[in-house]
């Protein structure tokens, strides 16, 4: 797995009922907490958050904006 870094944009791959976040959910990691755990910002379309949950890295998953350079 490749190693998440702050400002990383994420989706959950997972409901997260407590914070009424679904999978797919996508969000921007805004700190990084030891033990593989990280604190994300999960945003509406006008950038107004909604839930910043501490989420552990078995959650979520990169998201990638462009291909892999040769």
């Amino acid at each position: 797995m490749n190693t998440l870094h702050l400002l990383d944009a994420v989706v959950l791959i997972t409901d997260s009922l407590p914070d009424k976040l679904r999978k797919g959910s996508l969000g921007t990691i805004v700190e990084v907490f030891p033990n593989d755990e990280y604190l994300v910002e999960f945003a509406d379309t006008n950038g107004i958050p909604y839930a910043m949950p501490v989420v552990n890295v078995s959650q979520l998953m990169k998201v990638y904006q462009e291909p892999v350079t040769a």
